[in-house]
């Protein structure tokens, strides 16, 4: 995929400039993965900035409140080249949420 591919895909451009300026949460449930999985934000950082696409769109409810919202599936290379699976969502145009972290199966 080229630079311009890339580029047309405004959600994925957001989650990187989130990530840059330091807006970004983790769940509980994304911080276990990435202790079980021995990794650390910024191997997870790393794999999201080196991803070229989003993977995958997911039309979802929030079960807490209810709300519909895009899940987005980004899988990515670490700085060690370890494929890395995320799942998150831009909340408010204000920071990226990680749902899901860990090792690509």
């Amino acid at each position: 995929m080229t630079w311009y591919a890339e580029m047309r895909d405004h959600t994925l451009v957001k989650i990187k400039q989130l990530i840059l300026q330091g807006d970004v949460r983790f769940t509980l449930k994304a911080e276990l993965e990435m202790y079980e999985d021995g990794l650390n934000e910024t191997d997870v950082f790393a794999a999201i900035l080196n991803a070229q696409v989003i993977n995958k769109r997911i039309n979802s409810n929030n079960p807490r409140t209810g709300v519909k919202e895009t899940l987005c599936i980004i899988e990515g290379r670490s700085l060690y080249n370890e494929l890395i699976y995320t799942k998150g969502k831009v909340d408010t145009d204000q920071f990226y949420v990680l749902i899901s972290s860990k090792r690509s199966q």
